[in-house]
């Protein structure tokens, strides 16, 4: 596992994020709108988690950066999946604002570290 030196986990993180989206989404009645959404929302908020690992076991500083970089992009996309999802499910909005702001702060976790890479060269 990947800790840094301040005990901070983010492969546990992000695992525990993707693990809080799959309960949402079961507690989601499926229907012709919701069940797309759900979908996509679980295979970009787990993906980000499975990406970090990859990162954290990568053959190269490019492989590295290259994984980081999908992790960012899940994220983002996550974002926009939540937000869908709260347009369906108004009686969710408080979890769903939640979650949304834990992709926003694992966003730009992400984005430093892409920062740091880059000024690093």
């Amino acid at each position: 596992m990947s800790k840094f030196s301040n005990g901070y986990d983010l492969e546990e993180r992000t695992a525990k994020f993707g693990e809080n989206i799959i309960k949402l989404c079961k507690e989601i009645k499926q229907d012709s709108i919701t069940r797309p959404i759900i979908n996509q929302l679980i295979r970009s908020a787990t993906s980000i988690g499975a990406n970090y690992c990859e990162a954290n076991n990568a053959s190269s500083r490019k492989d590295f950066k290259n994984k980081i970089f999908i992790c960012k992009k899940e994220t983002q996309e996550t974002k926009h999946w939540l937000r869908m999802m709260a347009t369906c499910v108004s009686e969710k909005k408080e979890n769903i604002r939640k979650l949304w702001q834990e992709a926003h702060e694992l966003s730009l976790i992400f984005q430093r570290i892409i920062s740091t890479l880059q000024k690093e060269k």
